[in-house]
Formats: structure tokens, sequence, C-alpha cells
């Protein structure tokens, strides 16, 4: 019987760097435990700034500069309601990301 040798796979070098360059982007703005936090409550649904502040106990100009680092980065989306600017999740690339943290990192929920 005729040995077969491992199909190795030809990756186009470009398009590698490409995936790679963006996805550092990613994982560096996912660094700053506030702009993580951030992005994991908003996976839940979209807030306004002072349902961020009460839930994740981060102060307002901590708040308004990282939910700034978010909106250039194109990475939520905002609605205004009002006086109220309302932010979710623009980036469905980034709720499956987020969804993998939460299953190895979040601690699970104790059931008896």
């Amino acid at each position: 019987m005729p040995t077969m040798k491992p199909r190795h796979l030809v990756i186009d070098p470009q398009r590698l760097r490409q995936g790679a360059a963006q996805a550092v982007g990613t994982l560096k703005l996912l660094a700053n435990e506030d702009r993580l936090l951030l992005l994991c409550q908003l996976s839940l649904g979209e807030a306004c700034v002072s349902e961020l502040e009460e839930a994740l106990d981060i102060r307002q100009p901590t708040l308004s500069q990282q939910l700034g680092v978010l909106r250039s980065e194109e990475v939520v989306a905002t609605r205004r309601q009002g006086k109220h600017i309302f932010y979710s999740v623009a980036d469905p690339a980034m709720l499956d990301i987020l969804a993998v943290l939460y299953r190895l990192y979040c601690p699970k929920s104790e059931t008896s």
C-alpha cells in the first residue's frame, strides 16, 4: 500500500500578513480592561453612558475616553434618542471573539 505524503497548504503570504495585521489591531483594542468590559456589556445589547457607568463602575471620564476609542475604530455604533446616546457593538466578528473570551475566561455560574 503506498504511503501518502501530507498535503502542504499554500497560503498567500500577502493575504496572511493582512489578516495578521487585522488580528493584531483587534487584539490591541481588546487589551485594555475597560474597553473589554465595555464590549462585554454591550454584547448583551445597547446601552447609554449612564447605564454603562452604573453596570461597570467605570467613571465618566474613563468611560467617555474608551468609548471614543471604540467609536474611532468603528467597533461600536451609536444611536441618539433625545439627550441620550446609545452604544452597541457594530462588528459581528467582535461578538464572536467576545463569546470565545467569555467561554474561556468568565466565571461559570454555580448550579446546585
